[in-house]
């Protein structure tokens, strides 16, 4: 009898122990599953939603977009080719080691490593060393002065050097470790992430003992299940779906405009691509007011240059090439037989295909032959990135942020000549970038800036769309604050029972 009393007394222990409406299990819908959880591998959404949980970066952005300490307590610029950072201590990785100057250093040197082929290369690539100096000290030195390093320094996740190394690219990436709030779990591909909190995180712990990311392509579907109650946080959502949210009290809907630029690549070095005529007729073709205002209906915006005014770099005076469907009618039956070329138009699930379905129209009432090539984001990825820029899609639709508010981040990756990711070869852009990334002069910055969204405008080498808002669906007692860099903190979100 004294056993049992006891075991009542400690099982009703536990149980008030237990804050009221405290919430085990969070279940966050996303489009697909992670490409990769390893962190220097790829930077779309639905793998950084994921492992930016896993992960401490070297520095953050608190929810004002503030750039604030993480690994590195503090940083000082001691010239203008090397920052010094200072790594915190008392950070431990999830199988139980010390977080040191040595990791953040190895960190670096992985990222900006050719060989290694990240697709954030170009982002880092300034770097050209990270030394250890002392316990504590990591030195940056950079090729030049680099304004946007501290920016950058947001998105670099810091990995255990010894596992990397014992584990290699895959081990690794199948089983990440880090020392961020949350530790790996498993992975059921295809279906779902699971990741569990870290009790003995340095930081702000989550309230969640576990969270779920679990793949839902189809977007309406997202939006049942959230209704439903089987998952608590859903992404990715358009107006219409948001509409369904709304007198419904068991959910909310919760929006942030963000600093994603959507824009419309064009492969500038394919025929018939190559003629300026042309590409001007693409752009006159298509009605960005109403794809704004009549497709998306969520709180975006025009742009004209692929910049926000929440980004450095961005330039008053860019006016948008005015939409003309009937000039650009005249210019692609001037053109003859070269317009008429087949041209793929590459697009994901991750995206909103009712825009790049309304492109292809407005593109084809003019005269051009666009076909949509939808595949997963991983083909996606790789098919925006051949190697050779002849082989990279003629079209293809994107959303583009850098988390980074410093238009070196869009820019260079984007229409650099060296960049994996870019579909222009043009030696006057090249300077202006190299300029823009290498001087501490911010009006020479900005000059140079001007000139390359001057030159995209008038060569119409990239089509910006519009500044993205992001829509996400949540059960009306999960709290959270939405940001322009469209993280996922979990430890972030909080869940209030409702009364």
């Amino acid at each position: 009898m004294r056993i049992r009393t006891a075991l009542l007394a400690a099982t009703c222990a536990m149980i008030f122990a237990q804050p009221l409406g405290a919430k085990e299990l969070l279940t966050i819908d996303l489009v697909n599953e992670p490409t990769t959880l390893d962190p220097h591998m790829q930077w779309n959404p639905d793998s950084y939603y994921v492992y930016r949980n896993i992960f401490d970066n070297i520095v953050t952005r608190d929810n004002d977009g503030k750039i604030v300490p993480q690994v590195a307590e503090s940083w000082e610029q001691i010239s203008d080719t090397e920052l010094a950072l200072t790594i915190r201590e008392g950070i431990k990785f999830h199988d139980g080691s010390d977080l040191t100057a040595e990791d953040v250093a190895f960190s670096v040197k992985r990222i900006i490593d050719p060989e290694f082929a990240s697709p954030q290369l170009g982002q880092f690539n300034k770097i050209t060393d990270a030394r250890v100096e002392g316990d504590n000290k990591v030195v940056l030195v950079t090729d030049g002065p680099y304004p946007a390093l501290l920016a950058q320094l947001v998105k670099l996740s810091v990995v255990p050097k010894a596992v990397v190394e014992e584990a290699g690219k895959d081990g690794f990436n199948a089983n990440p470790v880090g020392s961020g709030p949350y530790k790996f779990g498993e992975q059921q591909r295809g279906v779902s992430v699971t990741l569990v909190r870290n009790d003995d995180y340095w930081g702000e712990k989550g309230e969640f003992e576990e969270a779920v990311f679990r793949a839902v392509p189809d977007a309406a579907t997202r939006v049942a299940n959230l209704k439903a109650g089987t998952s608590d946080l859903v992404v990715s959502l358009d107006s219409d779906l948001a509409l369904q949210l709304e007198n419904d009290p068991q959910v909310q809907l919760l929006t942030a405009l963000t600093e994603r630029v959507g824009f419309m690549g064009i492969n500038t070095t394919r025929e018939p691509l190559d003629d300026p005529e042309l590409r001007k007729a693409l752009a006159m073709a298509i009605d960005r007011e109403g794809i704004v205002e009549g497709i998306l209906g969520g709180g975006e915006k025009v742009v004209s240059q692929m910049a926000t005014s929440a980004h450095f770099g961005y330039v008053e005076g860019i006016e948008p090439i005015p939409y003309d469907p009937e000039q650009a009618k005249q210019i692609v039956e001037a053109a003859g037989d070269a317009a008429k070329t087949k041209m793929e138009f590459a697009t994901a699930p991750v995206f909103d295909q009712r825009i790049v379905q309304a492109i292809q129209q407005m593109l084809n009432d003019v005269g051009f032959n666009v076909e949509i090539n939808m595949s997963d984001m991983a083909t996606y990825l790789k098919t925006v990135q051949q190697p050779e820029q002849g082989s990279r899609p003629y079209l293809s639709f994107g959303r583009w942020s850098c988390a980074c508010q410093d238009v070196d981040g869009v820019l260079f990756p984007l229409l650099h000549s060296g960049s994996n990711w870019s579909r222009v070869s043009s030696e006057t852009i090249d300077e202006a970038l190299e300029t823009g990334r290498s001087s501490l002069d911010e009006q020479e910055r900005l000059d140079a800036y001007k000139t390359v969204h001057q030159l995209v405008h008038d060569e119409t080498l990239i089509l910006p769309l519009y500044q993205a808002a992001a829509l996400y669906g949540g059960a009306a007692e999960l709290e959270w604050e939405p940001t322009a860099n469209e993280s996922l903190f979990l430890n972030r979100m909080s869940w209030k029972e409702q009364e």
